[in-house]
């Protein structure tokens, strides 16, 4: 990924980060997922008051990105205020599109902050199912 598409995918992720609804645990994510097409699916946090409803950011614009028909994918950014990585629900539900898929977290805080790593450095030994 060039610097200038990372950049484009962390913006994306900032900007839908506000549009969060994270009533309960105040902490909103962003992410922006970029198909191969190149097209950018955004998604946030979507809560909910039973807690085991919640949607991760991730996984709303894996959907988001599924419903348009887009099923491959080269990299996501997810923005939040610590810089999180994506959890282990999400990075399972990444790694059924995207098994080599990049990584880009950045603080919302400091957005100089970027980290980035793979999804196989993220879940090594992950479930695959029958191919």
């Amino acid at each position: 990924m060039t610097d200038a598409e990372q950049n484009e995918l962390i913006q994306a992720a900032l900007e839908v980060q506000k549009r969060a609804y994270c009533v309960y645990s105040n902490f909103p994510v962003g992410a922006a997922l970029r198909g191969a097409s190149g097209r950018i699916y955004q998604g946030v946090n979507v809560e909910n008051a039973s807690y085991g409803l919640t949607n991760c950011a991730e996984r709303v614009a894996i959907g988001a990105a599924v419903a348009a028909g887009e099923k491959e994918f080269t990299a996501i950014a997810v923005a939040s205020r610590t810089g999180v990585t994506p959890c282990g629900a999400c990075r399972q539900v990444l790694a059924e599109f995207a098994p080599k898929l990049e990584i880009v977290m950045v603080d919302s805080l400091k957005p100089t902050e970027i980290h980035r790593a793979t999804l196989d450095q993220l879940l090594p030994g992950r479930f695959e199912g029958p191919v």
